[in-house]
């Protein structure tokens, strides 16, 4: 499957992400170009930026690898999330527009919907988005370049199960967005600490996959 050579670190962390490419996998430049239907520059910049961000790392006598996070490291990311994401929320209610405004009010109101329905499928989906709009909403690159990572790492390490009272944490949100727009950085920060430190017991964490050689091209 051929792709813009811009769009291969995206590709490459996608495929560690749902574990297309495994734990502990080699990853070498001239299969990852044959499977990304690419030269071997923009991988080679790619596998450098991934190693940046921990999903890479280098071995000796084996080159790159996708890197294989212990306990401890994915423990860390969720209190970085906990920390994080409430200071994206005070800085959402001072610097918002009316876009990001319509839109988080638009995604509390599906969820709420959704939520009450036997089919729950997109929810994940849906708080996922809130999220991302939230920190869009912070008007701070560097917050929103953490937070996007911060995301990704959490959806590899961790498999997010249902929430016991759904509900009640879409009303949060809703709380979270009425501070917002009332621009009350302190409570917006508040709730969202609480909100996050909620949502992290629904975190469970992945068994590390057998780690096996990258080989052919994308089925």
């Amino acid at each position: 499957m051929r792709i813009p050579a811009h769009s291969v670190c995206t590709a490459i962390r996608d495929d560690i992400v749902s574990g297309v490419l495994p734990r502990g996998s080699r990853l070498t430049e001239e299969v990852l170009a044959r499977r990304y239907g690419v030269s071997r520059v923009p991988v080679r910049e790619a596998l450098r930026t991934l190693q940046a961000e921990g999903f890479v790392t280098t071995r000796r006598h084996a080159g790159a690898c996708v890197a294989e996070p212990g306990p401890q490291e994915a423990a860390d990311l969720l209190e970085m999330r906990t920390l994080l994401e409430p200071l994206g929320a005070a800085r959402a209610a001072v610097r918002r527009t009316d876009a990001h405004l319509k839109v988080l009010r638009g995604l509390v109101r599906l969820g709420q919907e959704r939520v009450r329905r036997p089919e729950t499928a997109d929810l994940a989906a849906l708080g996922g988005w809130f999220q991302e709009t939230l920190a869009q909403a912070s008007g701070s690159p560097g917050l929103i370049a953490l937070l996007t990572q911060l995301k990704h790492k959490i959806a590899w390490m961790y498999v997010v199960e249902r929430p016991e009272r759904p509900v009640e944490l879409w009303a949060e949100r809703g709380a979270i967005v009425d501070a917002v727009a009332r621009r009350d950085a302190e409570r917006a920060r508040a709730l969202t600490a609480r909100h996050a430190e909620r949502a992290v017991a629904a975190y469970r964490m992945r068994i590390p996959q057998h780690a096996v050689n990258v080989t052919g091209g994308r089925n």
